[in-house]
C-alpha cells in the first residue's frame, strides 16, 4: 500500500503507478463502488429526500461563511447537536480521465471518465443542487448557519492535474465550486499521471475553490508515530499556506482512515475540520470525521445519485 512506503520507494517505482493501481484501498470498508440497478426515475424518486434541503421556493441567500477561527468557542454546538443536523451530501473524486488499457478493474472504481464526470455535474445542476465549500459546511455544523437549497460538496483528493484541466472548468460551467485536498509530495510532478504545480493550485484558490491538505505522501494516519505529525500534517499545511497565501483549515484522511487519537492532534495543529470516507462519525469530535462517499468510476449518473441519497439520508 502506498501509504506504508518510504519516499525512496515512491521515487523508485513512481507515484502515478501506485495511485493508478492502488486506489482500491482508498475507500473505507463502509462503502461500495459496485454498480447497482438504476434508471432515470431514480432522480425524481429521490429528489424529495435530499438532506439539509430547503423548500425550492424558499432558497436561502448565503453570504461568505465566517472564518472558523472567528467563531467564539461559546457559539460552537456540542457534539450531539452537530451529529443531529442533517448531513450534507459530499462526493469524493480522484482522477478525472478516460480509462487506459492497463487500468485494473479496481482502479476504474476511482477513475471517472471525462464524459461520465460531465454527465454527473450536469445531472446535479439540472437537479437544482448548489455547491457549498468547507467554510459554509463548518458554519452550518458548528452554529446552524443556513445553507442554500439542495446543498452538496464536491471534493477532490491528491491534486491530479486533470482536476485542474478537466474538473474545475466543468464545475465552473455550472457555477459550482470544489474543495481540492493536495498531497504535497506530488506537487508539480510529471509522468503518466501528472499533478498540479504551485501556480495551478494558487489559481484554483484565487478562483474561489478551497485548498486543503491531504498529507505529504498519503501515509496512513492510523500509523503515525515520531515525526510523522510534523512531516505529514504540519509541513504540508505550512507549504500550502505559502503557495496560496491563505490559511489551510481542512484536512482529508488518506484512504479515509482515522483513529480517535488523530482528532485532537489535527485540532491542535490548526485544522477546523477533517474529512473521512464512509465510516461512522466520531461521537465526541464529529467535525473531524465529516463523511464523504467516493463517486464510483463505473457508476451511471443515476446510480451515483441513488447511492448519494441513500448514504446521506
Amino acid at each position: 500500500m502506498f501509504c506504508q512506503k518510504t519516499l525512496s520507494f515512491v521515487t523508485a517505482i513512481g507515484l502515478s503507478v501506485l495511485l493508478s493501481n492502488g486506489l482500491s484501498s482508498c475507500q473505507s470498508k463502509g462503502s461500495s463502488t459496485a454498480e447497482t440497478t438504476s434508471d432515470a426515475a431514480a432522480i425524481g424518486t429521490a429528489a424529495g429526500k435530499t438532506t439539509a434541503e430547503k423548500p425550492a421556493d424558499k432558497a436561502v441567500e448565503t453570504t461568505a461563511a465566517p472564518n472558523p477561527s472567528s467563531i467564539p468557542a461559546s457559539k460552537i454546538a456540542n457534539a450531539a447537536t452537530i451529529l443531529a443536523r442533517p448531513q450534507v451530501p459530499i462526493l469524493c473524486y480522484h482522477q478525472i480521465r478516460d480509462w487506459r488499457a492497463g487500468d485494473s478493474k479496481s482502479a476504474k472504481d476511482y477513475i471517472i471518465p471525462v464524459a461520465a464526470f460531465r454527465e454527473q455535474m450536469q445531472m446535479l445542476a439540472d437537479s437544482g443542487y448548489h455547491t457549498v465549500l468547507p467554510d459554509q459546511l463548518y458554519a452550518y455544523l458548528a452554529t446552524g448557519a443556513p445553507l442554500p437549497a439542495k446543498p452538496i460538496m464536491l471534493t477532490f483528493d491528491d491534486g491530479d492535474l486533470d482536476q485542474y484541466t478537466v474538473a474545475a472548468p466543468e464545475l465552473e460551467k455550472h457555477g459550482f465550486k470544489g474543495a481540492f485536498f493536495i498531497m504535497t509530495v506530488a506537487i508539480g510532478r510529471h509522468g503518466k499521471q501528472p499533478y498540479m504545480d504551485k501556480t495551478q493550485i494558487k489559481d484554483l484558490s484565487d478562483r474561489g475553490h478551497t485548498i486543503g491538505a491531504h498529507t505529504w505522501d498519503h501515509h496512513n494516519v492510523k500509523k503515525y508515530q515520531g515525526d510523522d505529525w510534523k512531516i505529514q500534517v504540519e509541513e504540508p499545511k505550512a507549504k500550502l499556506e505559502t503557495i496560496i497565501g491563505k490559511p489551510i483549515k481542512y484536512f482529508a484522511y488518506p484512504f479515509g482512515l482515522w483513529n480517535h487519537g488523530a482528532l485532537p492532534e489535527l485540532q491542535k495543529r490548526g485544522y477546523a475540520a477533517a474529512f473521512t470516507l464512509a465510516d461512522k462519525r466520531d461521537d465526541t469530535m464529529p467535525l473531524y470525521t465529516v463523511r464523504r462517499i467516493i463517486a464510483g468510476g463505473q457508476w451511471k449518473a443515476t446510480t451515483m445519485y441513488r447511492n448519494m441519497i441513500q448514504s446521506f439520508d
